[in-house]
Order: C-alpha cells, then sequence, then structure tokens
C-alpha cells in the first residue's frame, strides 16, 4: 500500500502533531527529499543534477542500500546535502510489531549518521513513533509528487508537484528505479520553475 494523496489529510496531522509536515510558510523556500536510495542508477543522477543547479536535498536512506553502497551515501554527505533514517529494511510500520520496526531503525542506524527518520509508505503505528520520537524528529511531507505511479505521465507528475507547491513545502520524490522516469522528467523542471518564482531550497533539520 502506498498514501496516493499528494498533501495529506488533517486527520492523519492531528494524530501525529509531532510530525513536521511543512516548515516556515513565511518564507519563500521549498524543501525537496528523495526517499529509498542510495542506489547507483538514480542517485548518482540526482545528485550530479542537484549540483548542476546548486540545490541542497535531503535524503532519507535505506540503511541496507547504505551498506551495498557507502562510497554513493559519502557523496550525498560530502556534497553538503542531508541524509534521514528510512528503517534497514524498507519496513511498513502498520505490517510489523512495534519491537521489529525499531529494531529495524536501530540497525539501520549503524549506517545513517542522523537524528532524522521517516516511515516507509508513511505508514506507522502510533506505538512506534513515540518510541522513536525520544531520538528523531520524524520528518513527513507537505506534497507527494507520486513519481512512482505508473498509471500517470511524467507531464501530469510534474502538473500536479507544481499546483500544490506552496512556501514551506516539504516536495517527497524517490531514487528508485521504477519511479526514474517521472522523477527525472519533474525535477529539473521543478527546480527551474520555483528558482525563477523566487524559491530557495533547503534541507530538512
Amino acid at each position: 500500500m502506498r498514501l496516493r494523496w499528494l498533501r495529506a489529510p488533517g486527520l492523519i496531522k492531528r494524530l501525529f502533531p509531532d510530525f513536521v509536515w511543512r516548515y516556515n510558510s513565511d518564507e519563500k523556500k521549498v524543501y525537496l527529499t528523495f526517499d529509498d536510495g542510495p542506489i547507483p542508477e538514480s542517485t548518482m543522477w540526482t545528485l550530479d543534477l542537484l549540483k548542476e543547479k546548486g540545490v541542497k536535498a535531503t535524503f532519507f536512506c535505506v540503511g541496507d542500500n547504505v551498506r551495498k553502497f557507502p562510497d554513493l551515501y559519502r557523496r550525498i554527505v560530502e556534497e553538503g546535502h542531508a541524509v534521514g533514517n528510512h528503517t534497514h529494511n524498507h519496513l511498513k510500520g502498520w505490517y510489523n510489531n512495534t519491537q521489529k520496526y525499531v529494531e529495524n531503525v536501530i540497525l539501520a542506524s549503524e549506517y545513517i549518521d542522523s537524528k532524522l527518520f521517516r516511515p516507509p509508505y508513511g505508514l506507522i503505528k502510533t506505538s512506534q513513533a513515540k518510541y522513536l520520537s525520544t531520538d528523531y524528529k520524524v520528518i513527513m511531507w507537505d506534497v507527494l509528487s507520486g513519481d512512482y505511479r505508473q498509471d500517470i505521465t511524467p507531464e501530469r507528475c510534474y502538473r500536479d508537484v507544481m499546483k500544490k507547491v506552496r512556501p514551506g513545502s516539504i516536495l517527497l520524490f524517490h531514487n528508485h528505479l521504477k519511479s526514474e522516469k517521472n522523477m527525472r522528467y519533474t525535477v529539473p523542471r521543478l527546480i527551474d520553475e520555483l528558482k525563477q518564482q523566487g524559491y530557495d531550497f533547503g534541507i530538512c533539520h
């Protein structure tokens, strides 16, 4: 299961009021985030693009991918981007008990040096959130790109995201193979358009 809404409903936000869904709306700034990497095919392209555009982003990394591609993770950090924990094996919180889920996050922390956390699929139990919130700041999103969807065109992906962007938005994209087509089309155009509109880009904190 993946969440399908572009912007999280108010009810979900009220269930988890301590999660970060959006940043200061007084600043014309947005926050690009990329989940599920690092993987060579997608993350290298993303890093090259961000370097070319002079933009920083936040990468919520899967611990096992960092284990497999440590040099790629190191490049993310060395180029000034932020990183966050995305569990070690991309676990769905709703389908795993709290102990197993938390242990998987702790395992990922052996590879990912960060106190930021994002639950895969946005699925997390209140018991898991309560436990993790003592050590992590949980970063969610204001705009879900839907780049992983196979039933939309890259053009639609771009249009949908641009309709929802607002000051303080946290934008969620993915670094995995099935999102590449939509992500590679949308992100460079989004950066150019938002820069033209006077937006800056920040990293999650």
